[in-house]
């Protein structure tokens, strides 16, 4: 069974109480939502684009907090079912890939995602699709397996990562597959906001970055295992 068959099932089978075993109150999305919806007048943000929307729970929150229009892309009809019971209506939140974003340059003046791109294979070619239609923002909140485990495991990552070896260990540690599959989060893929660090760089004049589950390093890289990033776009 190939990952994207995988994938299909994970959501078909736990759809029906895929809230209760993701969503947590004031879990690390939660705290990145907040921060997000923070700063929407301070950057001037009308419009937002969610993608990989999930059950709706962004849309949602950020529809309940402020007067931003929204919209939201979801592969999986199952969760799309779910969030359409929660009130998103079925204008707000269509069928999308993140791997080809069906609006046009532009369209959003801010792109976000919460906890989507570690199961995205192709990280670099979805974030430059989320760059693509932002006009003015984009904001990531994921993980960072480079500051997941203990000192040591960290420590190995982290040097395999400088010498540029860590993609050929896990390679090597998958048996080729590149992904692993968990009961809790399904298939996900080895993954740190960090690794589109420079590639956002490139479109952005500003990135603000901060840990969103306690960590007690100063260096995000090294010390925490899941993090926010909102870059503000160059034009």
């Amino acid at each position: 069974m190939d990952a994207k068959k995988i994938q299909e099932e994970y959501y078909k089978k736990t759809y029906t109480n895929y809230d209760e075993k993701h969503l947590f109150e004031k879990d690390e999305h939660h705290l990145a939502l907040s921060h997000l919806i923070g700063v929407l007048n301070f950057y001037n943000i009308n419009s937002i684009l969610d993608v990989g929307t999930g059950t709706g729970r962004a849309l949602k929150m950020i529809k309940d907090k402020s007067s931003v229009r929204v919209m939201g892309i979801e592969i999986v009809k199952e969760l799309r079912e779910v969030a359409y019971k929660k009130g998103i209506t079925r204008e707000e939140l269509i069928e999308g890939d993140i791997l080809n974003i069906p609006f046009e340059d532009n369209s959003f003046d801010l792109v976000c995602e919460f906890g989507v791109l570690h199961h995205v294979k192709d990280n670099k070619k979805a974030v430059d699709e989320m760059l693509r239609v932002s006009k003015k923002a984009i904001f990531l909140s994921d993980t960072n397996n480079f500051g997941q485990g203990s000192f040591l495991a960290r420590s190995a990552k982290q040097l395999l990562n400088s010498f540029k070896l860590w993609k050929l260990f896990n390679f090597i540690r998958t048996f080729g597959k590149g992904y692993m599959v968990s009961a809790g989060d399904g298939l996900f893929y080895s993954y740190s906001v960090f690794d589109n660090y420079k590639q956002i760089k490139k479109s952005c004049k500003s990135i603000h970055m901060f840990n969103t589950i306690n960590s007690s390093g100063i260096n995000l890289y090294r010390n925490a295992s899941h993090v926010t990033l909102l870059g503000i776009k160059n034009s």
